[in-house]
C-alpha cells in the first residue's frame, strides 16, 4: 500500500497552486480571534462549580436558559456572551485547521516530499500533546480529535477532488442526523436536557476542583475519560465536514488579500451572519432541547460569517497596528497559546491555585468577564514579546524539534 504513487506523492492533477510570495496575514489574525474565543467559551467551564467536570452534568443546557429563567442584569449579560461564545470559535478554530493541513500538503507538494508521508508523525505529536493536555490540564482538550481527523483528511488530500467532495457532504449528512437523534433523545421526558435543568454537579465532584489536590484531579479526568472526550466522538464528522470546507476555501482563495479573496469573504460575511445570527438566536431561545442543533449547526454557519467579517476589520485596518500585530502574534504560536490560556485559567479557578470559583461563587459574572480579559491581555502581551527573541513558540519549537529528531528513513 505505501508504495501506491497517490499515497507518496500528490498527483499532477491535484496539486495545490503554489504558494503565495508572502504568509496571508489574515489567518494569523484569524487564528489569534479563535484562541481568545474559546477562550470566551471556556472561561465559563473553569470559573463554574466543579469546573470543567460540568460537561458531564449540564452539557445539555442553552447558554440562554439562566437568563430567560432569571432575567437579572448579570444573568442577561452572562447568556448574551455564552451566545456569542458558543460553539462559534471551536467551529472557527476546526476550519483553521483544516486550512493549515491544506497549507502542509500544498508545502511538501511543492518539496517534491511524499504524503502522508511523515504527517504521521507530526499527528502522534498532536495526539499525545492533546493527552497530556487533558490528563494534567483540561479536559475540554480539542487536540487529540483534530489529530485523528486530520489522518484522515491528509489522506484525503492525495485523492481527486470528486471524493473530497463527496466525503465532504457526506460527512455533514452524518453530523445533521447524529444532532438530530440527539436532540431528539434530550428532548424526551427525562431526557439529557430535562437531567441537566433538575440535577446538577454533584457535591463531591465540586467539592473535588475547590478543596481537591491535583492529583486527585488528574485521577478524575482519567476515571472518567470516555465521558470527558464525548464531544469529539459526536462530533467527528462535524470535523472531518469543517476540515475539508478549511481546504475548500483556502484553495478558493478566501483567505488571500487580492480581489478573489475579498469577495468570497463578503459572502461568507452576508451569509454567515445574515442567515447564521438568526438561526443561532432562535435556536438559543428555544432552550435545552435545542442545545445540540444551537451550538453543533447554527454555531458554526456563525463562523464562516465570522471568517467574513474579521477579514473585513483586517482589509481595513493598518497591518502594523498593536490590534493585527497582537492577534497575529497570538495567531503564529496558536498552539502554544491554546495550551497557556487552559493552564492559566486552572491556576486562578481550581483549588489547587487561587481558588477563585469558589471563592467568588455566587457573586455574579462580573469576575469572569475581568478573567478572560486578564488572561486574554497576558497571552497577546507574551506572544509579542516571545517572538520578538524566537521564531517560534514554546510548544511550536518543541514539536519541530522533537520531529527534526526522527530518523531520515520514517521521514
Amino acid at each position: 500500500m505505501t508504495g501506491h504513487p497517490d499515497q507518496t506523492r500528490p498527483p499532477a492533477p491535484e496539486a495545490p497552486p503554489p504558494a503565495p510570495s508572502r504568509r496571508l496575514p489574515l489567518l494569523d489574525v484569524l487564528r489569534g480571534v479563535a484562541i481568545l474565543g474559546t477562550l470566551a467559551t471556556n472561561v465559563w467551564l473553569f470559573s463554574a462549580p466543579g469546573g470543567e467536570a460540568n460537561m458531564l452534568f449540564t452539557a445539555a443546557l442553552s447558554p440562554l436558559d439562566a437568563a430567560l429563567a432569571d432575567p437579572s442584569p448579570a444573568t442577561v449579560v452572562q447568556g448574551v456572551l455564552l451566545l456569542a461564545s458558543n460553539g462559534k470559535f471551536l467551529a472557527l478554530l476546526t476550519l483553521l485547521f483544516g486550512v493549515g493541513l491544506a497549507i502542509q500538503f500544498r508545502s511538501a507538494a511543492e518539496r517534491g516530499d511524499r504524503w502522508p508521508g511523515p504527517y504521521k508523525w507530526r499527528a502522534l505529536f498532536l495526539f499525545t500533546e492533546g493527552l497530556v493536555h487533558f490528563a494534567l490540564v483540561f479536559a475540554a482538550d480539542v487536540l487529540m480529535g483534530y489529530a485523528v481527523t486530520s489522518l484522515a483528511v491528509a489522506w484525503l488530500l492525495t485523492r481527486s477532488r470528486r471524493l473530497r467532495n463527496t466525503v465532504m457532504w457526506a460527512c455533514a449528512a452524518l453530523h445533521l442526523a447524529l444532532v438530530g437523534l440527539l436532540t431528539a433523545a434530550t428532548a424526551l421526558p427525562g431526557g439529557p436536557g430535562a437531567q441537566a435543568m433538575d440535577g446538577g454537579v454533584p457535591a463531591g465532584v465540586v467539592d473535588l476542583y475547590a478543596h481537591g489536590s491535583y492529583a486527585e484531579q488528574v485521577a478524575f479526568r482519567l476515571d472518567n475519560a470516555l465521558a470527558l472526550r464525548a464531544e469529539p466522538i459526536i462530533t467527528f464528522a462535524f470535523m472531518g465536514f469543517m476540515f475539508l470546507l478549511g481546504v475548500r476555501l483556502f484553495r478558493a482563495g478566501a483567505f488571500a488579500g487580492d480581489g478573489t479573496g475579498r469577495r468570497l469573504r463578503a459572502r461568507l460575511l452576508a451569509w454567515g451572519l445574515g442567515v447564521g445570527v438568526p438561526l443561532n438566536v432562535a435556536t438559543a431561545l428555544g432552550g435545552a432541547d435545542l442545545f445540540f442543533v444551537d451550538r453543533y449547526v447554527a454555531a458554526p454557519v456563525v463562523a464562516l460569517g465570522l471568517v467574513g467579517a474579521v477579514g473585513w476589520l483586517v482589509d481595513r485596518s493598518d497591518p502594523a497596528g498593536w490590534g493585527i500585530v497582537s492577534l497575529s502574534g497570538l495567531g503564529r504560536m496558536a498552539m502554544t497559546g491554546y495550551v497557556a490560556q487552559n493552564l492559566l485559567c486552572m491556576l486562578a479557578c481550581y483549588g489547587v491555585g487561587l481558588g477563585l470559583a469558589h471563592r467568588l461563587a455566587g457573586t455574579g459574572p462580573w469576575w469572569v468577564i475581568g478573567l478572560w480579559a486578564a488572561v486574554s491581555a497576558l497571552l497577546l502581551a507574551g506572544s509579542a514579546l516571545w517572538l520578538r527573541r524566537f521564531r517560534l513558540g514554546p510548544l511550536e519549537a518543541l514539536q519541530k524539534a522533537v520531529l527534526g529528531r526522527l530518523p531520515e528513513r520514517v521521514r
